[in-house]
């Protein structure tokens, strides 16, 4: 059988197995105040990933400043990208939270639907 999986990455680089919407909030949060780097010295991030053992992984990071990237990968090595990232900017922490809430109740379909930047 196959198992999904959710794993949030902090901004100070820590991963969350499966994480509740609190924690999500919480990194969002300290992404959105800027207070915390990214363990390289770089503006902070967090990304929330979920897949499934035996293939598919998707990505959705959040950095400083809104910047929102959603990727779609083959597996969790990311061998091969299912399709270009997609990015687009969002100004309200909830609204990031709102997304991450799709991406853990795996609902790619409207996560593909939402309003991303054309690469025209």
């Amino acid at each position: 059988m196959t198992q999904a999986w959710l794993v949030l990455t902090r901004p100070d680089g820590r991963d969350v197995p499966a994480p509740s919407e609190a924690q999500m909030a919480a990194a969002l949060a300290d992404v959105y105040s800027g207070k915390i780097a990214s363990p390289d010295g770089g503006p902070g991030s967090a990304v929330l990933r979920f897949g499934y053992d035996d293939g598919l992984m998707y990505e959705m990071e959040v950095s400083s400043g809104g910047a929102v990237r959603f990727a779609e990968w083959s597996d969790r090595d990311c061998e091969i990208a299912l399709a270009s990232p997609r990015t687009m900017t969002v100004q309200q922490q909830a609204d990031a939270l709102l997304l991450w809430r799709l991406m853990a109740q795996r609902q790619v379909a409207k996560i593909r639907s939402q309003p991303w930047l054309s690469d025209d």
